[in-house]
C-alpha cells in the first residue's frame, strides 16, 4: 500500500503525537508499505522553528528511508488565542501546496492528524485532489477538549468548529482513534467505520536489565511535555519529596519549565531534580534508574490517555496517576500503579509512600506492568493489526 500522513507534527520534534506517528509509520513501512510524509517545520515545544529549517518555505528530506516534506508555519507556543489559532490556520493553508505532490504518488490512503481541525478540513479536499481514501487520526477530540482545558467557551465559535469536527468524521473513509472514549464520541457523531489504534508501546525498547529492589531515597520521574494540563509546577510547590524519603527527576520542556527551573532555584533542599530533555533514545535507560513514574493531568480532557503510561509499563514501573478519564481507568483496572484525583496532592504524597512501604504490591504492580505491555499494549502488534485491517478496506 501506498500512505500518505499529513501531520503538524513530526520528527525530529518531542511529543507524544510525534513519537506515536513516528512509531506507527516506522512500522508500516517494515511491513512493506510506501511511507510519504507531509508536515511542518519542526518547532514544537519551544515554539521556534529550528535553526536547521529557519527561512525556508518548503524542505524535502529523508528521514528511515522514508520521504518528508515540509512547509512554513507560524510557531509560536503561547497560551494567547490568536497567535495560536494562526499557528494552526498558517500550516493548513501552506499544506495546500502538496496537492500536486500527493496527486502523482498514487496513494492509496492519506492519514491525516487532527486536531487541529483546519488541517482535517484541507484533509478532505487534498484526498479528494489526489483521488485516495482519507483517513482522519482523531488524537484529540476538538473543540471538547479547548472546552474542558477553558481555552474556548460554548457559543457561537464553538458549535461552528463543532461543525467541522463532524464534517471530518463524516467524510473520512475510516476514523481511527487513541482511545476507547474517543472512539465511542466519532462513532456517535457520523464516523462510518472507527477503529482504535492505541498509542501503545514497542517493549523491546525496554528490556534493559533492571534492579526492583527498593532503595532509598525512592526514584520518581517524570519525563514528558511540561505544560500547563501537565501542572508539574504545582506539584514540585506541593510535595516536599526529600521529607518523604523520595526524590523527584523531571525531563522535557514547555510553557512550565521556566516556572519549575525558577521555584527549584529558591527551593534547592525539596529532594526536586530538573534535568532538562531526554532524547527518545535516552528515555529507557533513564526510566531504568527510577523506581516509579509520575504521570499527572490536571483536567480530564474526555478520550486523551497519556502516552507515558505505555512507555512507565514496558519499563516495568508501578505509575502514581494524578487525574481523571481513561488513563486512570487503564491504571487501575490493570492493577498497574495507584490513582489519586486531578490537584489531590495530599493523596498522592499518600500514594507513593504506601507503594515504597509495600515492596509485594510494588513487585505485583511491576510483574503486571511488563504483561500489559507485551500483550493489551503491544504496539508492533498493534501496528501488524492496523496493517491487515487497512488492507481489508482498501476495495471497499
Amino acid at each position: 500500500m501506498k500512505i500518505g500522513l499529513l501531520t503538524q507534527y513530526y520528527k525530529p520534534e518531542m511529543g507524544a503525537p510525534q513519537n506515536r506517528l513516528y512509531e506507527m509509520v516506522r512500522g508500516l513501512k517494515e511491513l512493506g508499505n510506501e511511507l510519504y510524509i507531509v508536515t511542518a517545520m519542526p518547532n514544537y515545544p519551544t515554539g521556534k522553528i529550528f535553526p536547521e529549517y529557519q527561512g525556508k518555505l518548503v524542505s524535502h528530506e529523508i528521514m528511515d528511508g522514508i520521504a518528508v516534506k515540509r512547509y512554513w508555519l507560524y510557531a509560536s507556543n503561547t497560551r494567547k488565542v490568536i497567535p495560536r489559532i494562526w499557528n494552526m490556520v498558517s500550516f493548513s493553508c501552506m499544506a495546500l501546496f502538496s496537492a500536486c505532490y500527493l496527486r502523482k504518488l498514487h496513494l492509496d490512503y492519506l492519514v491525516v492528524e487532527s486536531p487541529p481541525l483546519t488541517l482535517g478540513i484541507v484533509g478532505i479536499w487534498l484526498a479528494k485532489f489526489a483521488k485516495c481514501k482519507l483517513i482522519a487520526n482523531i488524537s484529540d477530540i476538538w473543540p471538547l477538549s479547548a472546552k474542558e482545558l477553558g481555552a474556548i467557551s460554548e457559543g457561537r465559535l464553538y458549535h461552528i468548529l463543532e461543525r467541522l469536527e463532524h464534517k471530518i468524521y463524516r467524510s473520512a473513509h475510516l476514523c481511527m482513534g487513541q482511545s476507547q472514549e474517543i472512539v465511542d464520541h466519532i462513532a456517535s457523531h457520523g464516523g462510518k467505520n472507527v477503529y482504535l489504534f492505541r498509542n501503545g508501546v514497542d517493549p523491546t525498547r525496554f528490556q534493559i536489565a533492571r534492579n526492583d529492589a527498593i532503595t532509598y531515597p525512592v526514584k520518581i520521574i517524570y519525563a514528558g511535555l511540561l505544560g500547563f494540563a501537565q501542572g508539574v509546577a504545582d506539584i514540585c510547590k506541593s510535595i516536599n519529596f526529600a521529607d518523604i524519603g523520595a526524590e523527584f527527576h523531571i525531563y522535557g520542556a514547555g510553557g512550565e519549565q521556566e516556572e519549575i527551573e525558577q521555584y527549584l532555584q529558591q527551593n534547592p533542599n525539596r529532594g526536586i531534580f530538573y534535568h532538562g530533555v531526554v532524547s527518545r533514545q535516552e528515555l529507557p535507560k533513564k526510566l531504568q534508574e527510577a523506581h516509579l513514574t509520575l504521570v499527572p493531568l490536571v483536567k480530564n480532557i474526555y478520550g486523551a490517555v497519556p502516552s507515558k503510561i505505555y512507555e512507565s509499563m514496558a519499563a516495568g514501573l508501578p505509575i502514581m496517576f494524578i487525574g481523571e478519564g481513561e488513563g486512570a481507568k487503564i491504571v487501575e483496572n490493570n492493577a498497574i500503579g495507584l490513582v489519586a484525583h486531578a490537584k489531590d496532592y495530599a493523596t498522592l504524597q499518600a500514594n507513593i509512600q504506601y507503594i515504597v512501604s509495600h515492596p509485594d504490591i510494588m513487585k505485583n504492580m511491576i510483574d503486571n506492568c511488563q504483561k500489559c505491555a507485551q500483550t493489551k499494549f503491544n504496539r508492533p502488534q498493534q501496528i501488524l493489526s492496523l496493517h491487515q485491517y487497512l488492507q481489508t478496506k482498501l476495495t471497499k
